[in-house]
């Protein structure tokens, strides 16, 4: 079933109509759980930096790691449907215990990149409207996220998060409404392909800062919260229509503030000449130009994606070490737990240890994207496998897809470290 045909169903005239409506409604959640971790302080970092250096020039990289997300989580999610399995179980479960073990250590080290970025992400915010400092910020952070992460249950964190990305999103439309904005050059580079020269290192980053491996691991964890009964094929197939239309709407919002984010500082830093090295100085750049009310709206927006985004760094960091365990993610669980800490601990030492915190976020973004071909050809093994998804395993175009992205983004790595030669 098609796109059109999805939500031609879904919105289908008859007298099941409201009760299909309201299930879906139900069903609304793990995509933006998953758009709150690619609308993270990280991104906001990458996102300043390409838009304060080279304006509108890299809106494409946007739209085509948008795209790939979509593609990705929504073929990540469908593995979690078809085999009640996430990813990183899935892994230990049909792989050798070497080549699983290895994968998931990297992507444990994935999910340590990105539990810093986030956590310093909110410490600067802190920075930013009480001039807290970014150390002291860090362990408000997370102890704030563990309190989130072991007292309440998954559905109430849902609903604070969405909560959080409505926050965020509204904060931007806000931000919009201030500057002078050029949407026939913006529309066009959203489109046109661009690499001018000096950018491959933010073309990665904000790759990596799109599409995160610990997204597709977490995705195909969480989507299980809305799993009925696997033996039933046409729950099943409900299902997938259901997370299809969520995972889309979301990566949409997701795209949407993350383009934002980057046609603010083009509009602002670049057609001043001004390029951003911090996100403390975005700030007190924002004031004189637009004003105080924006620079304390961006602050507590970058509060909010900084907290959320933890919180689902630190899931994702727990859902990864329980599967190497074959367990499924539950914070009562001492794997869960551990796996928890490993990834938002760690996040913080190593904050205590670099000495620039934006070049951090930049550097931490980059780690992602060279970890993520790992996770993406593990993604299409796994959901190219009749053994492990039955009759739900991809068809030929999907595969064909799935591993087109995967070259593209290992082309980009390759270009990535020929810049450093």
């Amino acid at each position: 079933m098609n796109l059109f045909e999805r939500i031609k169903y879904l919105l289908r005239p008859d007298d099941t109509s409201h009760v299909e409506a309201l299930n879906f409604m139900k069903y609304i959640g793990p995509g933006l759980l998953v758009t709150i971790g690619f609308i993270d302080p990280g991104n906001w970092a990458s996102n300043i930096a390409a838009g304060s250096e080279f304006g509108y020039r890299l809106l494409w990289i946007m739209t085509l790691s948008t795209l790939m997300l979509i593609i990705l989580q929504h073929n990540i999610a469908h593995l979690g449907i078809a085999t009640g399995l996430c990813l990183s179980e899935a892994a230990t479960t049909h792989l050798n215990k070497f080549a699983s073990r290895f994968i998931l250590i990297t992507a444990i080290l994935a999910s340590i990149s990105t539990s810093l970025a986030e956590i310093l992400g909110g410490a600067i915010a802190l920075n930013m409207l009480f001039h807290i400092p970014i150390k002291a910020g860090s362990i408000i952070i997370l102890a704030f996220v563990y309190f989130m992460l072991h007292t309440n249950s998954y559905r109430k964190i849902e609903k604070w998060i969405i909560g959080f990305v409505s926050v965020i999103g509204f904060s931007f439309l806000y931000e919009l409404t201030l500057v002078d904005v050029n949407w026939t050059e913006a529309a066009r580079c959203w489109v046109i392909p661009d690499i001018p020269g000096g950018s491959i290192l933010l073309v990665m980053s904000v790759l990596g800062a799109v599409v995160m491996p610990h997204n597709l691991f977490l995705h195909s964890e969480i989507i299980q919260s809305r799993q009925w009964n696997l033996k039933d094929e046409k729950v099943i197939k409900r299902q997938l229509d259901f997370e299809f239309i969520d995972t889309l709407f979301s990566m949409i919002v997701g795209w949407g503030i993350n383009s934002a984010i980057v046609i603010l500082a083009a509009a602002t830093f670049f057609a001043n000449h001004i390029t951003v090295e911090e996100l403390q100085q975005a700030k007190m750049m924002l004031e004189p130009l637009l004003g105080k009310s924006a620079t304390i709206v961006f602050a507590v927006a970058l509060l909010f994606s900084g907290i959320s985004s933890s919180i689902t760094s630190g899931m994702a960091g727990g859902s990864i070490f329980a599967g190497i365990f074959n367990e499924p993610y539950d914070i009562k669980d001492r794997h869960s737990r551990t796996g928890v800490g490993i990834s938002l601990i760690l996040g913080v030492v190593i904050i205590f240890l670099i000495s620039n915190p934006f070049q951090g976020l930049i550097i931490s973004q980059m780690i992602l994207s060279i970890q993520l071909p790992f996770t993406i050809f593990l993604q299409i093994y796994l959901t190219s496998s009749k053994k492990v998804m039955g009759k739900f395993v991809n068809k030929t175009y999907t595969k064909i897809l799935l591993i087109i992205i995967g070259l593209i983004v290992t082309y980009l790595n390759i270009m990535l470290f020929m810049s450093f030669l």
